[in-house]
């Protein structure tokens, strides 16, 4: 039996779309449940970004070998050209041998700018999505900050300016769980972008995220975790 072991982009729009009613059936008009609401367009929207990159620019490599083509053969024929005026003397076989290796160095150089040119511009690309779902993940922790189950049952003692506290335990329990849940979906996004552009800087740029969401959920956890250990309200 094979097992397909990739992550499968409706799947997860599907789980992030139920997600997000939840939240909203729970929460009606809170900051999460809206957010995960535009984190659902993104993804939405996220689908063809994906396909754009995983995609072959086939114009940029057809301009990549006509232009390597071009390259190759105007340094063989200047070679081929300054052979035939160079006469059989020890200096000027030196001064041919030094143009030809900085030929080929610059050549090489061409090269290496030239078949990467389609890798850079598919990276760029997927950097500046991967910025924005960056964004989404530092949202859900500035929702989740001000949840702090030690000050559960105690607003009588808030000051002018603390933030409001009304949810109960339970309330609270699944604002964090769903805060958890969001996380998630949000580092398995971005997981997406470095399978179908396995490039060094995009697979770097999503561990960050996927450890940045890693990071909060375990925050999220510890707050249950107390949360859990209190008597019931």
């Amino acid at each position: 039996m094979e097992i397909n072991n990739t992550l499968q982009f409706e799947k997860i729009e599907k789980t992030i779309k139920r997600l997000s009613i939840r939240i909203k059936e729970r929460f009606p008009n809170s900051g999460l449940g809206k957010t995960c609401d535009d984190f659902h367009l993104f993804t939405s929207e996220s689908k063809k970004h994906i396909n754009w990159i995983s995609k072959p620019m086939f114009l940029i490599r057809g301009i990549t070998y006509f232009v390597i083509g071009v390259i190759s053969f105007s340094l063989i024929y200047g070679l081929t050209l300054t052979n035939l005026k160079v006469k059989n003397s020890f200096t000027d076989l030196i001064t041919l041998a030094e143009a030809s290796l900085n030929n080929i160095v610059l050549l090489g150089a061409a090269f290496f700018f030239i078949f990467t040119l389609e890798n850079r511009l598919k990276r760029v690309r997927a950097i500046k999505y991967l910025n924005e779902i960056k964004g989404f993940a530092h949202v859900v922790d500035m929702y989740q900050l001000t949840k702090n189950p030690q000050l559960l049952g105690r607003e009588k003692k808030n000051t002018e300016h603390s933030p409001k506290r009304e949810l109960t335990k339970f309330e609270m329990q699944r604002y964090l769980d769903y805060s958890s849940e969001f996380l998630s979906l949000i580092g398995k996004v971005a997981a997406l972008y470095s399978q179908h552009l396995p490039d060094e800087v995009v697979t770097q740029t999503s561990s960050e995220i996927q450890n940045l969401c890693s990071d909060t959920s375990n925050k999220i956890w510890q707050k249950m975790i107390i949360l859990s250990m209190r008597n019931k309200i």
